[in-house]
């Protein structure tokens, strides 16, 4: 089994972006060929995978949305206080049960239960040693720049 490299955030299969067809299978819950496994693990552990999240729902939501604004026999203000209503009810649920979401999406690529969301930890440790490092140099050059005024 490929697993993700010891250290760093990426993934040890090739980064392999689907195709336009095959993403929009992807975002409406299909699986993806073998070859996009590594993307599969990128796409749900990115820095924005919320905000990919929320891309894919609206893309499964557009089908019943189109369906609704065209067949539903009612004032276009009517329809679309509906299409509202199921887009507000639609991304509360989707963001109720994102992680969860996420896992199945790389379960169905062959990553075992709980990649994603050890991987986006791990990322997220790594930022914040990397913020903290940051500030410890800033904090260390602010007092410096303190001693020089002060001559202390």
């Amino acid at each position: 089994m490929t697993g993700v490299h010891g250290d760093t955030e990426e993934p040890a299969d090739p980064v392999v972006r689907p195709a336009p067809h095959r993403w929009l299978w992807y975002a409406l819950g299909g699986a993806l060929p073998e070859r996009h496994r590594g993307w599969v693990l990128f796409d749900t552990t990115t820095r924005t995978w919320g905000l990919r999240h929320v891309v894919r729902m609206l893309v499964q939501m557009a089908v019943p949305i189109a369906l609704i604004m065209i067949f539903l026999p009612a004032p276009l203000g009517l329809r679309a206080a509906v299409v509202g209503g199921g887009i507000f009810l639609g991304l509360i649920y989707s963001l109720a049960y994102m992680p969860e979401t996420t896992e199945t999406r790389v379960m169905k690529a062959g990553y075992p239960p709980g990649t994603a969301t050890a991987v986006r930890d791990r990322a997220g440790h790594q930022r914040d040693l990397k913020d903290s490092e940051r500030r410890r140099a800033a904090a260390a050059k602010r007092a410096a720049r303190y001693r020089e005024r002060t001559g202390r």
